[in-house]
C-alpha cells in the first residue's frame, strides 16, 4: 500500500450515510426488482426451451451463449439478494437465493454469501478478503515472494498471470461448482441438507437435460462453451473493480469510508453497462452502501465522488478498456518476483 493513503479519522461516512439517506437511495425499488427478476427468468427459460425446439446440432452452441448471459444475470440477482437489496427480510433473500443460486445455477448461495460477506468487510486486504487468497494467482509481490517456495502451478501461473488472467476466467464457471460443492462440508454452513439437495438437484437436472437433448458429443461441447462463457463473463463482472487498486496488510489502519473507496473503482460508460455488470460498475457506492438497490447506485454516484472531493479521498472511476488494463498491469507486476526467479 502506497504512503499517501489518507488515513483521517472522525464521522465523514456518517455525514455521506445521512446525505444518501435523506435522498432516498436506500429505498427499496420492488418494481423494478419485479421487471428485472422476470425479464431473466424469461431468458434463462427461454434458452432451455431455445435448446429443446433446435435440439441437436451446431445452434446448440449458440444457446449455450445466450445461457451463459443468462446464468451471470442470474448470478447477479442472486448477489443483490445477498445484500438485501430486494427484500428486507434477511429469510426472504435466503429462501429466493437458494432457489436462484442452488437450483438456479449450481452456486451455494450460503457458501458464497460468507465469501462475498468477508471481502465487503474487509476489500483488498491480504489476509483477510478471499477474493485476493494466493491460491492460483498472486496479488502482491509479498505474495509472489511467498509463492516462490509452494506449488510448482502457482509459481508458473504467477509468472504469467497478466497473459492467463482471461483464459482462467474460462474455468471459473467449472471452479464455482466446485467450491460449492466444498463448501457444503462446511460444519459452519447453514441449511446444509437443504443446499446440498437444491445443489446436487441442479447438476442432475442440467446434465440430464443436456445428455437427452445432445448428442454426447454435442453435450460436451455445449457445456464446455456454456461453463466457459459463464465464467468469462461472471469474472468480467468483478475483475476491474478492485483488482490494481491498493493491497492492505495488518499494518494499514483505515476507517471503514476509506477502506472501501480506497481499495474500489468505478468503470464509466453508458447505461448498458449497468445491465452487463449489474450495477457493480458503481463498485465504489456499492462497497459504501451495499443493500442499496443497483438501480440508485447511478443516482448516488456523483454524491459519493463530491463527498470524497470534500474530504480529500482519492475517487477512482474510469473507462471500461483502461480498467482491464490497470488490473492487468498489477497482475504482471504482482508477478515480477516469481519471473525473476524462473
Amino acid at each position: 500500500m502506497t504512503a499517501s493513503l489518507d488515513v483521517r479519522r472522525g464521522s465523514d461516512y456518517s455525514v455521506l450515510s445521512r446525505r444518501i439517506r435523506e435522498s432516498g437511495l436506500l429505498d427499496r425499488r420492488p418494481g423494478y426488482y419485479a421487471a428485472r427478476i422476470t425479464l431473466v427468468v424469461l431468458l434463462y427459460a427461454g434458452g432451455w426451451a431455445a435448446l429443446a425446439v433446435l435440439g441437436n446440432g451446431w445452434w446448440a452452441l449458440a444457446v449455450a451463449a445466450l445461457l451463459a448471459v443468462a446464468y451471470a444475470q442470474v448470478a447477479l440477482v442472486a448477489h443483490d439478494l445477498a445484500h438485501r437489496q430486494v427484500f428486507r427480510s434477511q429469510t426472504a433473500a435466503a429462501r429466493v437465493g437458494l432457489v436462484v443460486g442452488n437450483l438456479g445455477i449450481g452456486m451455494s448461495y450460503g457458501w458464497w454469501m460468507d465469501k462475498h460477506t468477508r471481502h465487503h468487510a474487509n476489500p483488498n486486504h491480504e489476509d483477510e478478503d478471499p477474493d485476493v487468497d494466493p491460491d492460483i494467482l498472486v496479488w502482491s509481490q509479498r505474495q509472489a515472494r511467498v509463492a516462490r517456495h509452494g506449488r510448482r502451478v502457482v509459481r508458473f501461473i504467477g509468472r504469467w498471470q497478466a497473459y492467463l488472467f482471461f483464459p482462467l476466467l474460462l474455468l471459473e464457471g467449472f471452479n464455482l461448482h466446485v467450491s460449492s460443492a466444498r463448501g457444503l462440508h462446511r460444519s459452519s454452513l447453514k441449511r446444509r441438507g437443504l443446499e446440498s439437495v437444491l445443489l446436487y438437484g441442479h447438476f442432475a437436472l442440467y446434465l440430464a437435460a443436456v445428455f437427452f437433448l445432445l448428442s454426447p458429443g454435442m453435450a460436451i461441447a455445449f457445456v464446455l462453451v456454456h461453463q466457459g462463457l459463464f465464467g468469462l463473463y461472471l469474472g468480467s463482472t468483478f475483475a476491474p473493480n478492485h483488482k490494481g487498486m491498493p493491497m492492505l496488510t495488518a499494518e494499514d489502519d483505515l476507517d471503514y469510508l476509506r477502506r472501501q473507496v480506497l481499495t474500489s473503482r468505478n468503470i464509466t460508460g453508458r447505461r448498458w453497462l449497468d445491465v452487463f455488470y449489474g450495477g457493480l460498475n458503481y463498485q465504489i457506492e456499492h462497497h459504501l452502501f451495499p443493500n442499496m438497490p443497483s438501480p440508485n447506485l447511478r443516482k448516488a454516484q456523483p454524491i459519493v465522488e463530491e463527498y470524497c472531493r470534500e474530504i480529500g479521498v482519492s475517487y477512482v472511476a474510469t473507462g471500461v478498456v483502461d480498467s482491464y488494463a490497470q488490473a492487468l498491469r498489477h497482475l504482471h507486476a504482482a508477478g515480477a518476483p516469481l519471473r525473476s526467479n524462473a
